[in-house]
């Protein structure tokens, strides 16, 4: 098998929360190739920990992208801050044709757009993808196991960290599907009796109170908060009374769009405007929405820019699930320039902590080797990009650790799916295979 057919029969997606199936990188050709390493959601620190304590697995991993793509050159995209995994990695580079991207410590220095410009100077199309530019891009820890592939393993475990209000804010390996319950016990379990856990970070992940959810291949970590912390308790509340709220005291300012990541790089996104679609509602969906096509949902705006707290970025969700609707597109028609004020209007990571007041729950996350150990595991058939992977056990089946379980529908873009555990297959739906030890 090529790498591509390997990395497809290991199930191997995108680990860095995106989910796409790496198989289909691993089989276009590029120029460049890029290990994004710059981990900016506040308190995930994840990637840095797999990096200092798997760097060979990770360039090596690199290196068969390089060769499998054909790519003249690659870039390893890592925080200048991070000096410790800096000096685990750099040694590696040496004579290997890649080369060491420093980033400043800016949210968000890892959304792949600005990546491949701070890399490559190139600027990827509106609405497109670093394919291209003729690049491509995989966070650090798809690289590793992207070398496990190599070796035929499956992924059966997933690389995170617990943090926030946790007794031993910690990273390590998990089988995927454990339930947060569990990983949250492996952390010393929490130091506040009624809390919120945000899944993937503060500000692109998700909120749940739900311990029973689980692992999958996509989940960077959890963050445990109080349920009174002033986070929680702005994501915890009906969608309509962001907008309604948003409709009643927008004054277009426009800080929203002024500090948008995507608008200094040249994106025509502009939150303001889509702001404007809660107002004036006859021409909301026809005009000012087409304004979040581009949006990343890097949350900036909603959780830093505006100065009334108010809900920017989800006004461009919204905005994006009417236009998609109504079958509306919008297609950028000038040029994409960078702004001249770009790397001035950069926001430091530490200056963001602050503002969503996370400092106190700002820890460092070390790496430990040993692992949950759960009885049972629910493993997710849909947690990659494309279509659900469909199950080829039965119930009562036993089943043997990196056992393939779930396979990609024909002529569909999925993934490959394997047991975390070794032991009985109790339970198969169309959304989940449960196994027991």
């Amino acid at each position: 098998m090529n790498l591509s057919e390997k990395i497809l029969d290991s199930g191997v997606v995108g680990a860095g929360g995106g989910g796409f199936p790496t198989h289909v990188k691993a089989s276009s050709k590029v120029e460049f190739l890029l290990a994004n390493g710059a981990e900016c959601e506040p308190l995930i620190h994840k990637d840095y920990e797999i990096m200092l304590n798997f760097p060979s697995e990770i360039v090596s991993g690199m290196e068969l992208m390089l060769s499998a793509t054909g790519s003249k050159h690659g870039y390893f995209g890592i925080k200048l801050k991070n000096e410790k995994a800096i000096d685990r990695i750099e040694p590696l580079l040496k004579g290997k044709n890649i080369s060491l991207t420093g980033l400043g410590d800016f949210y968000p220095s890892g959304d792949e757009y600005e990546l491949v410009y701070e890399a490559t100077k190139r600027l990827i199309p509106a609405g497109g993808i670093p394919l291209n530019v003729g690049c491509v891009v995989n966070n650090v820890e798809t690289f590793y196991n992207i070398y496990k592939a190599s070796k035929g393993e499956s992924v059966t475990q997933k690389f995170l960290c617990v943090t926030g209000a946790v007794k031993k804010p910690s990273s390590f390996f998990t089988p995927v599907g454990t339930s947060f319950r569990e990983l949250i016990a492996f952390a010393g379990g929490t130091t506040t009796s009624d809390f919120g856990i945000f899944v993937g970070g503060v500000m692109m992940g998700s909120l749940t109170f739900d311990l029973d959810e689980v692992v999958t291949k996509t989940t960077a970590g959890l963050i445990i908060l109080p349920k009174n912390h002033y986070l929680i308790q702005r994501k915890n509340q009906p969608e309509h009374n962001w907008h309604r709220i948003g409709k009643s005291a927008c004054d277009q300012c426009s800080y929203c769009t002024e500090f948008c990541p995507r608008y200094l790089l040249g994106y025509d996104v502009q939150p303001h405007k889509v702001m404007r679609s809660l107002g004036f509602t006859k021409t909301g969906e026809a005009v000012w929405n087409q304004m979040a096509e581009l949006c990343c949902a890097c949350g900036l705006c909603t959780l830093y820019a505006c100065p009334e707290d108010l809900f920017p970025k989800e006004a461009c969700d919204r905005a994006k699930v009417e236009m998609r609707k109504s079958g509306t597109k919008y297609i950028q028609q000038k040029p994409v320039i960078v702004h001249p004020m770009k790397n001035g209007r950069r926001v430091p990571l530490k200056q963001l902590i602050n503002k969503l007041r996370l400092k106190e729950y700002d820890y460092h996350t070390p790496y430990t080797s040993a692992s949950p150990d759960p009885a049972s595991v629910k493993i997710m058939l849909k947690q990659h990009a494309g279509q659900p992977s469909k199950a080829i056990v039965k119930t009562g089946q036993h089943v043997s650790l990196g056992e393939r379980i779930a396979s990609v529908p024909d002529d569909s873009l999925g993934a490959n799916i394997h047991s975390s555990i070794e032991g009985m297959v109790t339970e198969v739906t169309d959304t989940f295979i449960r196994i027991k030890h």
